[in-house]
């Protein structure tokens, strides 16, 4: 198994507290492992297994009708005596799940862990019975410093290239090792649940190739703003009959089944949120890659721009698409600390391409931190405050560059 370090620590520092633990993301990305790595952890901090629960409702062996089945199930293993940790997989497959799960945490002697595949999660009734008592650990797949690891290689640039296009599902690792030409069987199979389990099933969609036509356009816009009218008019202009308000739908599914993200835009003059003609980014590269194919290897700046606003994602940040005049800054990241900007390029190895790439982040007006992350192999330099850094670096020493 591969050490999910940064959520397995974070589950550390959340364990025992008054809270329940919420891990969501995309399916296969290593919720469950994660689970397996705290419960060895549980286990040798001297947690006796009997007082550890772990619970897979996507497991046949494990056909609760309803929430009330579950409850009893867990309750009738507990005791008042000793103090116990309870693992929930998968937990939307069960009927009002939200009362059972309510049920044992009101139990001081219970910690509970669940996680989801779909942002419904924690949207409507979850949301309000458990408002103030949960922390959501947001997980998605192998960061490349976490895919590096399981490789023996010194050459981290060409293993980037590589990770750039198989993406990052914890499942890859095995196939690449094994027989890499397996690897878009295997993505296949997370694609086919995700679209029928996760999104079709779920929002009673019955039109595949409407559906998958919705993604392609997303997939393949990686790094360009994208309206909802503008898919429905391309997509009705080559024959696929659609509507703004299905299209839409199409796109908010993706995004609860965490197979999309969407950034929205920042002024960055004015430092507010506009509402429109947001950038949307796949969750995996390597899904991208299966869904559009070769066609997938076509923009390497735009799949390298995705990598860069997942990473930043994992690091804690608010992550928007910044605009400034009639210029653009590719990301503005938000914590606690204040904002930092990032320009994302292949190469600035050209002085018109490193001009334009420096343009946006010098017009900022602020004194905030800036970056350009290229693939270029020159030692990290400075521009009038703004640091270029190669981005492998850049991936590889989050805590340098946190």
């Amino acid at each position: 198994m591969i050490e999910r370090t940064q959520y397995l620590e974070e589950l550390k520092r959340w364990k025992d507290k008054d809270l329940i633990k919420v891990v969501t993301g995309i399916r296969r990305c290593g919720k469950s492992t994660l689970f397996e790595l705290f419960i060895n952890y549980l286990k040798d901090s001297g947690v006796d297994e009997k007082q550890i629960i772990h619970i897979n409702l996507e497991d046949a062996d494990y056909n609760f009708t309803d929430y009330k089945q579950l409850y009893d199930y867990i309750n009738s293993k507990i005791n008042v005596k000793e103090q116990y940790y309870v693992f929930l997989d998968e937990v939307q497959n069960v009927v009002e799940f939200q009362k059972a799960v309510d049920s044992l945490y009101i139990k001081k002697n219970v910690d509970v862990y669940i996680t989801g595949s779909n942002a419904y999660l924690l949207s409507g009734e979850l949301a309000t019975l458990l408002s103030g008592r949960y922390i959501e650990i947001k997980m998605l797949p192998l960061s490349f410093k976490e895919y590096k690891s399981v490789f023996e290689t010194d050459n981290y640039q060409q293993l980037f290239l590589e990770y750039m296009k198989n993406g990052g599902m914890p499942g890859n690792i095995t196939i690449l090792k094994s027989n890499p030409n397996d690897l878009d069987k295997y993505l296949d199979g997370i694609f086919s649940t995700i679209v029928y389990k996760d999104i079709m099933a779920r929002n009673n969609i019955t039109d595949k190739l409407l559906l998958e036509s919705v993604l392609k356009f997303i997939f393949d816009s990686v790094g360009s703003p994208v309206s909802i009218k503008k898919i429905s008019d391309t997509l009705t202009s080559k024959g696929v009959s659609t509507s703004n308000h299905t299209v839409e739908n199409y796109i908010n599914a993706f995004i609860e089944s965490f197979l999309i993200y969407k950034a929205e835009r920042f002024d960055i003059k004015g430092k507010n949120i506009l509402a429109r003609d947001y950038k949307y980014y796949p969750v995996d590269t390597g899904l991208r890659s299966y869904l559009l194919g070769k066609k997938s290897d076509s923009d390497m700046g735009h799949i390298l721009e995705n990598i860069v606003y997942l990473e930043l994602l994992r690091r804690g940040y608010k992550v928007y698409v910044g605009k400034i005049d009639e210029l653009e800054v590719d990301f503005v990241a938000e914590n606690r600390d204040g904002l930092k900007y990032y320009q994302v390029a292949l190469t600035v190895r050209d002085e018109k391409v490193l001009e334009r790439e420096l343009r946006g982040l010098q017009k900022t007006g602020d004194f905030y931190p800036k970056f350009l992350l290229t693939l270029d192999m020159d030692l990290e330099s400075d521009y009038d405050g703004i640091t270029k850094i190669n981005v492998v670096d850049w991936l590889l020493n989050d805590e340098k560059y946190h």
